[in-house]
């Protein structure tokens, strides 16, 4: 017999329902319990009662911490060479050592299955999701109505640690899309860059030309100037010589008159 995988609650030996893998009924199931086990497998106790529902207004007065447990702790099963077993929590009473024993277990498996000190570890919050369960059980024992309220506790717990990890997923989720669209935007913005780096280039080829137009206007200019200049003052000579022969021929049509 393959048990199922440990746990730090504290169950009862395993006992075989059925010998066939055909579906049973919860009914049928109780009827056909085995009450011996395979050989080498130690004492087993006697086959559950039929599980039942109750409320806690109305259990029943046979055996209704069991039931309470079984409802609390919902037994396990396994299947072997065709053969359904079950095992449900065990309705021992704890003491101080078995807490003791408890603490030292939930010790023990951290250390083993490397579960982190700090941080979000599945691990580390499921050994201690079942040493809650098995504080459960054993207030449950002592006090059904303790027992029921840290039931709830557990299951509020349970929920608020689901609504953070729904809201982890859908952050991370929305954080994935945002990256995505940051990757497009971004290869929308290289393709805009080298867009207007050619531009760039462009106007920049074009202040070239012009400028290189603007040197050569500006050169003509100046040597048309200049040549304008130097005619100018050609003229400004030529015709300061005329006048200089002009006022000499008139002197000297003027002096001899005088005389």
């Amino acid at each position: 017999m393959i048990p199922p995988n440990s746990s730090l609650v504290k169950y009862e030996n395993p006992v075989l329902v059925s010998k066939n893998t055909d579906k049973k009924t919860p009914r049928a199931r109780a009827l056909k319990v085995s009450p011996s086990a395979p050989g080498g497998s130690g004492p087993v106790p006697s086959p559950p009662a039929k599980q039942k529902q109750p409320s806690l207004e109305a259990k029943s007065n046979t055996q209704p911490t069991d039931e309470i447990l079984n409802s609390l702790l919902p037994p396990r099963e396994w299947t072997e060479n065709n053969q359904l077993w079950v095992q449900q929590v065990s309705s021992t009473p704890a003491t101080r050592i078995d807490v003791i024993n408890l603490q030292e277990l939930l010790d023990l498996k951290l250390q083993q299955r490397q579960a982190r000190e700090t941080g979000i570890c599945p691990v580390r919050r499921e050994l201690y999701s079942q040493c809650f369960d098995e504080l459960i059980r054993q207030v449950t024992i002592n006090c059904a109505e303790r027992g029921l309220l840290l039931l709830r506790v557990r299951d509020e717990i349970r929920m608020t640690i689901a609504a953070y990890q729904t809201l982890y997923e859908s952050s991370v989720a929305f954080g994935m899309r945002k990256a995505l669209q940051a990757e497009q935007g971004k290869a929308d913005m290289e393709r805009m860059i080298q867009e207007l780096e050619q531009d760039k280039r462009d106007l920049e080829r074009q202040v070239n030309e012009l400028k290189a137009k603007c040197d050569q206007t500006e050169k003509r200019a100046a040597e048309q100037r200049q040549v304008e200049e130097k005619k100018h003052a050609e003229e400004i000579q030529f015709l300061k010589r005329t006048n200089q022969q002009l006022k000499t021929q008139l002197e000297g049509i003027i002096a001899p008159k005088k005389q």
